[in-house]
């Protein structure tokens, strides 16, 4: 619960017994959290950690909108970003809203780097809460989106989206993936309902051919309402492939594409494939730019003739 802007003017008495609460508090979750040794057991500060998280779930960010949301001083936010450009971690390009502005993505490198640092960060997220029973594990959420509501009210509205929620599928999804993928793809690119029925297979083998220990699927939701989801399935022992990514539009901007994309691969590497593919078409921008940040190569392009329209469909791969 640290800060590293100034504290706001008090605008009501505060008892020195609350003080100090929220100072023992503070001391409870940094050392819970490991905060105060090595962060995640890197040479990197919970800062430098920060900005490559910002980096690796923003889409198109700038440098002085991580400083904003980090509450950074813009020289210091120059410095370390000057320090991961040297490094090799980001690169820039001019905006095209603002040609006073530079774009920063992650390179290859940055992303191999971010990476294990974001899986070690969910391991030691689990180890906190893995010795509770479910419904603790819950009221341990539950009372920490309500500190973040009070604290900070503007969390909790349109403008300021909370960050969505990534669960398992339960009965119901499979039917909103498919009515979803129909949809969104005959209303922005005109695909008939041959679309809809090959997604319809693809999940009915899903769910039929499941394999727990080597596939997985993420439905994710913005404040309780299904906005995506995304599947990973077992292609051969080495090879898992990524599938049915989907996004519904009132979710995009949020990063969210880039998250769902990072939990397949995380989930791949710890399974130990030594690859991952996936199928897409040309006329898919965004998603086909999330899979270039992250490594992935287009290996095949073949024009066909399919839902009602003439593609180019596209093999796009990944070593892990």
């Amino acid at each position: 619960m640290s800060s590293t802007t100034a504290a706001p003017t008090a605008t009501t008495p505060v008892s020195p017994d609350a003080v100090k609460a929220v100072r023992h508090f503070n001391r409870f979750f940094t050392r819970s959290m490991g905060v105060l040794a090595p962060y995640l057991g890197s040479d990197l500060s919970l800062t430098d950690v920060r900005v490559l998280y910002e980096l690796a779930h923003r889409e198109s960010p700038v440098a002085s909108e991580l400083a904003r949301e980090l509450g950074l001083d813009g020289g210091y936010m120059s410095r370390i970003l000057r320090r991961f450009e040297q490094a090799g971690w980001i690169s820039r390009c001019t905006s095209a809203q603002d040609a006073r502005q530079s774009v920063l993505a992650l390179t290859a490198a940055g992303r191999t780097v971010f990476e294990p640092l974001q899986q070690r960060s969910r391991d030691e997220a689990t180890a906190l809460l893995a010795p509770l029973p479910p419904a603790r594990q819950q009221e341990v959420v539950d009372a920490m989106e309500r500190i973040e509501t009070l604290l900070d009210p503007a969390a909790g509205t349109s403008a300021a989206p909370r960050m969505a929620m990534l669960r398992d599928p339960v009965p119901g999804d499979m039917g909103w993936v498919v009515q979803q993928h129909g949809e969104i793809y005959w209303r922005e690119y005109g695909w008939d309902s041959r679309f809809e029925a090959l997604v319809a297979d693809i999940a009915a083998q899903f769910l039929r051919k499941f394999q727990p220990a080597w596939e997985k699927a993420w439905i994710a939701e913005l404040d309780g309402e299904r906005v995506g989801a995304v599947f990973v399935v077992r292609k051969s022992p080495t090879t898992a492939q990524l599938r049915m990514l989907i996004l519904a539009p009132k979710a995009r901007g949020l990063g969210l594409g880039a998250r769902l994309t990072d939990e397949c691969l995380a989930f791949a590497r710890a399974k130990g494939y030594k690859k991952m593919v996936l199928w897409t078409n040309s006329c898919l921008t965004a998603a086909r730019g999330i899979y270039a940040q992250r490594g992935f190569r287009l290996t095949k392009s073949e024009p066909y003739e399919g839902f009602g329209q003439q593609l180019v469909g596209e093999t796009w791969e990944l070593k892990l």
